[in-house]
């Protein structure tokens, strides 16, 4: 122990239960968000009290921003882990801490009270604001002289003191449990939409955009909502003497439906007339009253020709299903112009269907807490001190990562990601994520670090917290549970529920040579194959495919235990005589040529779990059984979710 020092613990929560419940991706992004700041402010509020931050590693422009003395690089995304390690004196007092987390949290929603909320409050709305805002958060510290013991804080979670207060009457929309603002007893009482009537049209910056009908929020998810609006004016006095800022913020962030068709408007604006590009623009906007985008950095459509304007309407618009839907568009002779005009946008050109899937992406370090530690308190340090390095580099690399493949960052702290990403990229953005994280611990061969992803391609129908609910398990039981970690794991969602699931180690689903230093997941490069043929004969896929599944149900053995009907090579001439017979695509392919394109998808639909302690894939051992849930991927990814 060195002297006069402790070492002083703490994590902020519930992460899920605040990220994770959202019905926007804007509210996905503000929860992220508002918990990197609170956790930067505990941060900001331990060096106050002259500790060291230990872990993670100071991100000094966020705290010069907190300090309201950025210039530059302004935070836009979470990038703060909510958990911290500091060396603190004998005088440091661990309650400042959490004195300074709420006290910003309660002076933000506070702002938020008063400009949206108490104008149109009755009796009990400050009551139940005041009590979910107060009894939220969940802080957990602890104090310890040894600097090795990194497990103190999660037995000191295990000790639960923090519980949520009861919630009775109607629950909010988006975060579950929690009583929504009107105090109403009941869903069909007349007061509950008088109530949120009243705010939505109150006049206030934006509310009509975000605080849609028949929406009714509590008080934690109407700070995630409105925060952007109001984040600038912050200026508070904390407990240990520093004052705390806030920045501006643009409440811009993509929607799911316009991350979908992000390749679609792309091609569009470079395809298309240019009169019919504002003709639809026009009716768009008139039907949408405004521009629901406009803030948006996605890659593709910034370097796009043609005006910002056009890249900025409402990405529902992009969808005739969603036109025609009266809950959505209530305005049915407008929406009909829109569609007219969408039908007339793309008549002349050539262009593929828009595709109504985008992808989740979601990324964690492996083992993370098992590397920190050792029985040598100095070899301990020393990996404590590398990880907290490497981590810093790699979150500094994620959002260019991002960026270049036409996503949206949410979060990336430490050794997690958060991203939303259009079908097309999200396969490409992944594997170059695990390739940065690798290279960013490659001179420290003593650290064997690895990361695991998920990608869930959902349809736009789709409720937002599920498949954020679902992307976490994903992760954690399958990419690390089942198939051992270092491994990525791919499900695809539709609005009827989960279609297709397939996983395997990541030296499985990369390619093995490459010619520029980057490995690309085979999965995707199949389905560029599949892609090209599908393209000359439309019905090849559909008669490949359906055919892979009943030959895959005859070649799989009864169990696991018994032989396979055919060996590996029979197996891949038979399917490989299956692909020749399968369309047009036979004509100007050899056998051997089959054989080549074949091989690779059936090795994608054979399962490889990882053992935990096994790093040689050449040691890790197939199943003797066939998935098509790898074939069914492919092809999925192929007609990019569109079915002809």
């Amino acid at each position: 122990m060195e002297p006069n020092n402790q070492y002083f613990h703490f994590t902020l929560g519930p992460v899920q239960g605040f990220v994770a419940q959202a019905r926007r991706t804007r509210d996905f992004w503000g929860g992220s968000f508002i918990l990197s700041w609170l956790s930067a402010v505990a941060m900001k509020s331990v060096i106050a009290q002259q500790g060291e931050i230990l872990f993670p590693r100071t991100n000094e422009n966020f705290l010069l921003w907190l300090e309201g003395k950025g210039t530059e690089n302004k935070p836009i995304q979470g990038c703060i882990p909510n958990r911290l390690k500091a060396r603190v004196g004998q005088n440091f007092v661990p309650q400042r801490v959490m004195e300074c987390v709420q006290s910003a949290w309660y002076q933000l929603a506070l702002r938020i009270y008063n400009k949206d909320i108490k104008k149109y409050a009755n009796d009990q709305t400050h009551i139940i604001w005041d009590r979910q805002i107060k009894h939220f958060w969940e802080m957990n510290w602890v104090l310890t002289d040894d600097v090795g013991d990194s497990a103190a804080l999660d037995r000191r979670k295990n000790w639960r003191t923090h519980y949520s207060p009861d919630e009775p009457g109607v629950k909010c929309m988006m975060m579950a449990g929690w009583q929504e603002l009107s105090n109403t007893p009941k869903p069909q009482h007349d007061g509950l939409e008088a109530f949120w009537k009243r705010i939505r049209e109150s006049g206030n910056k934006a509310m009509k955009t975000d605080l849609r009908e028949g929406e009714y929020l509590c008080a934690i998810a109407f700070v995630k909502r409105r925060f952007v609006h109001y984040f600038d004016t912050l200026k508070i006095d904390m407990p240990d003497n520093w004052t705390l800022h806030g920045w501006s913020l643009k409440s811009g962030v993509p929607s799911v439906a316009y991350m979908a068709a992000v390749h679609w408007l792309e091609a569009v604006l470079n395809k298309a007339d240019i009169n019919k590009v504002e003709i639809f623009h026009d009716a768009a906007k008139k039907l949408t009253e405004g521009y629901g985008e406009w803030a948006n950095q996605i890659r593709c459509i910034e370097t796009a020709w043609g005006k910002k304007q056009w890249k900025a309407i409402d990405g529902n618009v992009f969808f005739q299903n969603v036109l025609e839907n009266k809950k959505v568009y209530s305005d049915v002779v407008q929406a009909e112009k829109t569609i007219a005009a969408l039908k007339a946008l793309t008549s002349d050109i050539e262009l593929s269907p828009v595709s109504p899937f985008y992808a989740i992406l979601m990324m964690d370090g492996d083992s993370l807490g098992k590397h920190m530690s050792d029985t040598d308190k100095e070899k301990q340090k020393e990996k404590q001190q590398a990880i907290t390095s490497g981590l810093a580099e790699f979150t500094s690399e994620v959002a260019k990562t991002v960026y270049n493949n036409n996503g949206f960052l949410v979060y990336a702290g430490g050794d997690d990601v958060l991203a939303v990403l259009p079908l097309e990229d999200a396969l490409r953005c992944a594997s170059q994520l695990r390739q940065c994280y690798l290279a960013c611990f490659a001179n420290k061969p003593e650290l064997p670090m690895t990361i695991s992803g998920a990608i869930i391609y959902a349809h736009i129908k789709m409720p937002l917290s599920k498949v954020l609910h679902e992307a976490h398990h994903l992760l954690d039981k399958v990419a690390k549970d089942q198939y051992g970690r270092d491994a990525l794991a791919v499900q695809v969602w539709k609005p009827g529920g989960q279609a297709i699931e397939w996983a395997a180690p990541w030296e499985i689903a990369l390619e093995s040579d490459t010619t520029n230093n980057e490995r690309h997941v085979i999965i995707g490069l199949l389905a560029e194959q599949f892609q090209q043929a599908d393209e000359q004969d439309h019905q090849f896929a559909n008669r490949f495919f359906y055919r892979i599944r009943e030959r895959f149900s005859l070649l799989n053995p009864p169990n696991e235990s018994a032989d396979a009907v055919l060996n590996k090579e029979e197996a891949i001439d038979l399917m490989a005589m299956e692909y020749l017979n399968s369309g047009k695509v036979k004509s100007s392919l050899t056998f051997e040529d089959a054989r080549q394109q074949v091989s690779p998808l059936l090795q994608q639909c054979r399962p490889v779990f990882r053992e935990l302690d096994q790093a040689d894939p050449e040691k890790w051992e197939p199943s003797k059984h066939l998935l098509a849930d790898g074939a069914l991927l492919v092809r999925f990814l192929a007609r990019k979710g569109v079915e002809r």
